[in-house]
């Protein structure tokens, strides 16, 4: 029989450091490794839930003020990058050093926190670190041998990065859209009956003194009437466009729960500003667009581009439009834009769950309407 070594893995303490505290993150705190281009010898990794939003982990030797200076210098220019693509107002640096000259100062400069780390102990001694991540005691790797450790450390991301990863296809992988086609059909069934029964758009219309009368059901048949064939195609075109695409993003459920929401946010809306007749699916779809902005800067690593050139520009020229024509109920288009942020707020999404947000998004959006609901009917 032949004898079979295993090979050694050598390691330095920099590398042991780097890898133990990055799987820590990667793993037990939801940190994404994000690419800077430039960048050598240097991890950053971001979580925009976190502590800290950005921490960096530097492993070049730093000898003199000088170069920590510019090192500072870099990390304000690669945070504002990462700000703009994620739509943050404020971002947080956790900047930790692994090889600095001692007679360097290390300030906490506005929004940068630095520490120096020197070995594997300090790791579970270092008051910032202890502070901010309280697990780091119990759940940093303690592997001595460096197989173990490399092994270990390359399982467990891959798995974390295979279930993100999955979560990510199943969110935004094409799917059958039923709701939004149903709307639409209703809708135009409804636009029918109309031609045939005059009366309808008069019955079902939304209206303050109506509604305060008793006749709730106008808070919800309103959305599915329209004035005239323009009103229609233009209400059920952008139901398409958007509809579809939020419907394939949050599913059947969330998605028709959100577009219910945003129809009553709308319409106790509408009548708290207006005692005139209100009809039309606007305000529905403005809750979806509110919904879409909510999606959106959850997935913003992803989507900041999207946001910035197509989602907030649809907003504010469709609310422009509404305050410079006549005729636009631009309060109820208002109300099913925050109700429908809210919604989904409340909902949360798939992935992203985030259950203190949860519960903040159902207090408020309870709030919201029952404010609305009191406001348009008794005040």
């Amino acid at each position: 029989m032949s004898e079979v070594k295993m090979t050694q893995v050598v390691m330095d303490k920099k590398e042991e450091i780097v890898m133990k505290l990055t799987h820590f993150l990667i793993t037990k705190e939801n940190y994404t490794p994000i690419v800077v281009n430039g960048t050598k010898n240097e991890v950053w990794l971001e979580n925009q839930e976190g502590p800290y939003k950005i921490i960096r982990i530097n492993s070049n030797y730093i000898h003199n003020n000088e170069q920590y200076k510019f090192d500072l210098f870099k990390i304000r220019n690669i945070t504002a990058q990462v700000k703009k693509k994620t739509l943050s107002f404020k971002m947080n640096v956790l900047n930790i050093f692994l090889d600095i000259n001692d007679d360097i100062k290390l300030d906490d400069v506005k929004n940068i926190r630095s520490i120096s780390i020197k070995n594997s102990k300090d790791l579970l001694k270092n008051e910032t670190l202890k502070e901010t991540f309280p697990k780091i005691d119990s759940e940093l790797l303690q592997e001595k041998n460096n197989i173990d450790l490399l092994i270990n450390v390359t399982n467990d991301i891959n798995m974390k990065s295979a279930h993100d990863n999955k979560v990510y296809e199943e969110t935004f992988k094409p799917k059958k859209i039923i709701i939004t086609p149903i709307l639409i059909a209703l809708c135009c069934v409804c636009f029918i009956l109309e031609l045939v029964f005059p009366g309808l758009l008069s019955w079902g219309a939304n209206n303050h003194d109506l509604v305060a009368s008793g006749q709730y059901y106008r808070l919800l048949t309103s959305a599915f009437l329209h004035v005239n064939i323009i009103h229609l195609l233009c209400n059920m075109y952008s139901l398409y466009i958007i509809g579809r695409q939020l419907e394939n993003f949050l599913g059947k459920f969330k998605y028709t729960i959100v577009y219910l929401v945003s129809l009553v946010a709308s319409s106790l809306m509408s009548i708290v500003f207006s005692n005139s007749f209100s009809v039309g699916a606007s305000g529905a779809i403005f809750g979806l667009l509110g919904a879409l902005l909510y999606f959106g800067y959850n997935y913003r690593l992803y989507l900041g581009s999207v946001m910035k050139s197509q989602i907030i520009p649809v907003i504010i020229m469709n609310l422009l439009l509404g305050f410079t024509l006549s005729g636009i109920d631009n309060a109820a288009h208002i109300g099913g834009l925050i109700g429908g942020f809210l919604c989904l707020m409340a909902l949360g999404i798939t992935g992203k769950e985030n259950k203190s947000e949860m519960i903040n998004g159902a207090i408020v959006l309870t709030l919201y309407l029952v404010f609305l609901g009191y406001m348009g009917l008794f005040a």
